[in-house]
């Protein structure tokens, strides 16, 4: 799978590049990630990719040109690829979004800067997307939000299983887990824990995750019925 993220703040994903799961996703050559800087599709001398909104208001917008132009040649004449915003406007990003966009070819994020983008923008982009209902200053954490999800889910770059049981994969939180020391402070290993019977453990997690789901994301059972 392909990922290209068009960002004017390509410098930020350096280090986000040299992560586990996107580095040994790319060292297993199960992902690729380019990072392209929308400036450079900037006309001029300036390159200027933001300007002032017509009727006025606070704040600059991403300017048409440069976006597109970056939009059009990271997507080349390939039909398969999608094309996502990075907007708050967009979809709030869910694990079934994750999966979706896992099994496609090539994926391109367009970051927002600024006070956005110029609404013409979005319609040269397949979707939009959104972490949540709050303000960031830009995409940036939004498309390196989808890329790990992304990466966590191609087969063979997570230990087998590993994925399928962590939170959000069956609509529940995670089960609650533990490790040494066995008593911390008071606070103890539930005992089942220590017993060695699989199938008791299977039981207790099944119904720690649904009674952990219940107590703090109500909302993740509500989807369910």
């Amino acid at each position: 799978m392909k990922i290209t993220i068009l960002t004017i703040c390509p410098e930020i994903f350096e280090d986000f590049l040299r992560s586990h799961s996107i580095a040994r996703a790319e060292k297993l050559g199960l992902l690729q990630v380019k990072v392209r800087d929308i400036r450079d599709y900037a006309k001029g001398s300036f390159r200027a990719i933001d300007d002032s909104p017509y009727g006025g208001g606070r704040g600059m917008l991403l300017r048409c040109e440069p976006v597109v132009a970056a939009i059009r040649e990271a997507s080349g004449e390939d039909k398969e690829t999608l094309v996502a915003a990075l907007t708050p406007g967009g979809r709030t990003y869910d694990q079934q979004q994750a999966r979706e966009l896992a099994g496609l070819e090539h994926l391109v994020l367009v970051c927002g800067h600024y006070e956005g983008f110029d609404e013409r923008i979005l319609h040269f982009v397949d979707r939009e997307i959104s972490l949540g209902d709050y303000i960031l200053s830009g995409g940036e954490i939004g498309a390196m939000a989808v890329a790990d999800s992304i990466a966590r889910l191609l087969p063979g770059n997570l230990k087998e299983g590993s994925a399928e049981e962590e939170s959000f994969e069956s609509s529940l939180l995670e089960y609650p887990q533990y490790t040494r020391p066995a008593d911390f402070e008071g606070l103890k290993v539930p005992e089942v824990l220590l017993q060695g019977d699989h199938g008791a453990v299977e039981k207790w997690r099944k119904e720690a995750a649904l009674q952990k789901t219940r107590e703090r994301r109500p909302d993740l059972l509500d989807r369910m019925t």
